[in-house]
């Protein structure tokens, strides 16, 4: 979805607003366990992608995951198109899948519950009384409605990614949803990100692997998601 930017820092905002457009609506090293406090509730959290390869699928299981480890049954529902998973599921993953199966084709990955559900209100009623939820939103025409549904909003925006558009689709989403959270995915040096994030995710392939597998990563990539958890848990 993002096209070429422009010559210039005014060419790079005008082409970033022109893409926003598009969105407006009316094996590892032991490492410490993280400290990690109990959810007060069980949020539903709308992971939105800000284009392509931006990493949120990444960060929604990851985050799904460490939400997780904090709610007492041990699981997270995560959104996820139907495909072969590899990773076997926690007793709390299969309990929660079975919970939600009439939402949609449910499968079972680590600490996640995958769904693919066809309607989306309908899981995230279901859901509520369960175990937290998270929306894995790659579509721009799904983020409204996944945001108006939510009670936490992340935008992840990747290294192609303007800047200046975390903050044109976060002022849109706000419009129908709580107000974004914006996450800059493996930014790098002099990217534009500084002071249009809350936070930033390091690279780490070996993190990534360990997120899609539905397991707490560790390192730099695990306290960074952990510190997301935290800030999520007092966001307003």
């Amino acid at each position: 979805m993002n096209r070429p930017p422009a010559v210039g820092g005014r060419g790079l905002v005008a082409s970033a607003v022109a893409t926003a457009t598009e969105w407006l609506v009316e094996p590892a090293e032991a490492h410490p366990e993280p400290a990690r406090a109990r959810i007060r509730d069980r949020p539903v959290v709308a992971v939105v992608g800000l284009g392509p390869r931006s990493g949120a699928t990444t960060l929604a299981r990851a985050l799904a995951t460490e939400l997780a480890a904090r709610d007492a049954a041990g699981a997270c529902a995560v959104t996820a198109a139907a495909g072969t998973v590899r990773s076997l599921g926690t007793p709390g993953a299969g309990r929660l899948a079975r919970a939600l199966a009439s939402a949609g084709h449910t499968r079972t990955c680590g600490r996640l519950c995958l769904v693919d559900a066809p309607d989306r209100p309908a899981l995230a009623d279901m859901a509520r009384g369960l175990a937290p939820l998270v929306f894995d939103v790659g579509d721009p025409r799904d983020a409204a409605p996944a945001a108006a549904l939510a009670d936490r909003v992340v935008l992840v925006g990747g290294p192609r990614v303007e800047p200046a558009l975390a903050g044109a689709v976060a002022a849109s989403l706000a419009r129908v949803g709580p107000r974004p959270l914006v996450v800059a995915s493996r930014p790098r040096e002099d990217s534009g990100w500084t002071g249009k994030m809350e936070i930033a995710i390091p690279h780490s392939r070996l993190g990534a692997q360990w997120a899609l597998a539905g397991r707490e990563p560790l390192g730099d990539f695990g306290r960074a998601i952990v510190a997301l958890a935290d800030l999520l848990e007092r966001w307003e």
